[in-house]
């Protein structure tokens, strides 16, 4: 197995070197102090957010949680209508904000970024990412409008592999662009995402990234996106998954963890707790409800 060249001490640096306000800078210095020193869970995570984002994550609060997680920015208070929180998108979102060793990096605007499946590199790279199959249900509502169905709306997610590297940013992958797409939600707000179940790697626990536009066609830009958040995963399902071949490094990086120790899901994690069903021979199934204030 190849051994991959991030960890939580590079990722907090990486995370500074992003343009980000003072405000938000110090937010995340304070969650890495609070980390183990050993580390558990967290390569690659996370960068500060940007700054239109800082005031809405400064105005959220977790209660440290699962049952009872942040509300965020604009929510109507009844848990079915919680604002999903606003989250930091790492140090390796490939969506225009930032660079990799060869400079900016941008897949938001290559042909083939719209796909339902996401397992495999496009537009010229072709390596596949091994792993546990997971198929991925997002349900997008409106908060400022009862719950409604947020229709047509339109969701960019990306994630590490089994062996938890994040293309185009880590070594041994940075010419590949799997485990990256974009989907456009029916009118009833449903998506779906085929992929495969990501890694743990030292510092952070298991998760997903997202960013939430209004159109297909907004998404094209970053600059558009209206939330950024991340999603997790049950315990027993990631002890399953992680019993399997290739994922034997994910086994000691998540028993150095907990979501209490998690630099994003330690205030709380109820609404960014996906419910999963399925078994390791024929796939799991993530569904979570995404409500945001649009």
């Amino acid at each position: 197995m190849e051994d991959h060249d991030h960890s939580l001490e590079m990722d907090l640096q990486a995370m500074m070197n992003m343009a980000a306000g003072r405000r938000q800078s110090l937010r995340w210095l304070l969650a890495g102090a609070a980390l183990p020193m050993l580390g558990c869970g967290g390569s690659s995570s996370d960068s500060t957010i940007s700054a239109d984002t800082a005031t809405s994550n400064a105005g959220s609060s977790n209660t440290g949680s699962a049952g009872t997680g942040s509300t965020g920015t604009g929510s109507t208070g009844s848990s079915s209508c919680s604002v999903i929180p606003e989250e930091t998108g790492g140090p390796y979102p490939a969506d225009g904000t930032n660079s990799n060793s060869s400079g900016v990096v941008n897949v938001l605007n290559l042909s083939g970024i719209v796909r339902q499946d996401i397992r495999s590199s496009f537009g010229g790279p072709t390596a596949v990412a091994a792993g546990v199959p997971l198929t991925i249900r997002l349900r997008i509502i409106n908060a400022n409008n009862s719950c409604g169905a947020a229709g047509n709306f339109a969701v960019y997610l990306w994630h590490c592999d089994r062996e938890g590297r994040y293309s185009l940013y880590s070594s041994g992958v940075t010419g590949q662009n799997y485990l990256r797409g974009v989907q456009e939600a029916d009118a009833n707000g449903d998506l779906t995402f085929t992929t495969i179940f990501p890694g743990c790697y030292d510092g952070r626990m298991p998760h997903v990234h997202f960013e939430v536009y209004r159109t297909l066609a907004a998404s094209a830009s970053a600059s558009n996106r209206i939330k950024t958040s991340q999603f997790t995963f049950p315990m027993a399902t990631l002890n399953e998954v992680y019993a399997t071949s290739g994922y034997s490094s994910s086994v000691s990086n998540l028993a150095r963890t907990s979501y209490a120790a998690d630099m994003v899901f330690s205030d709380g994690y109820s609404l960014q707790l996906a419910s999963v069903s399925g078994n390791v021979a024929d796939g799991y199934v993530a569904t979570l409800t995404l409500a945001i204030a649009a």
